[in-house]
């Protein structure tokens, strides 16, 4: 099951991961949460120049995870939904298939401790 999972995921999540990978750019993703900022904004906590910053809102935006608006010299960016809940529900696969395996466990050893008390 968990072959066919790995087979079948689909190419873009690759990339999803690679960026929220990197620390950095999960900051930038929290940041956009609560709404739209220019690439200075995402780059201000940090000590990197704004061409560094660049090329991490650049591997976000290639990963889907964010839009990017242009006006003049000034670059938008917004938090974009889908590629997260599309990796959400990929993990939660995997949150389903380790609930079901420990609440039978769960169950094993409670009819163990109750064989035990008999």
């Amino acid at each position: 099951m968990i072959n066919h999972m790995v087979e079948h995921l689909p190419l873009a999540l690759d990339s999803v991961f690679h960026a929220l990978a990197d620390r950095t750019r999960r900051a930038m993703v929290d940041q956009l949460a609560s709404g739209e900022r220019t690439v200075s904004e995402l780059a201000a906590p940090y000590a990197m120049s704004l061409a560094a910053a660049s090329k991490h809102v650049r591997v976000l935006e290639d990963a889907g995870l964010l839009s990017r608006t242009v006006e003049g010299r000034v670059h938008r960016c917004a938090l974009e939904r889908r590629p997260l809940m599309q990796a959400l529900s990929w993990l939660r696969t995997y949150t389903d298939f380790w609930d079901q395996r420990l609440d039978a466990l769960e169950d094993l050893l409670n009819t163990e401790d109750d064989d035990d008390r008999h």
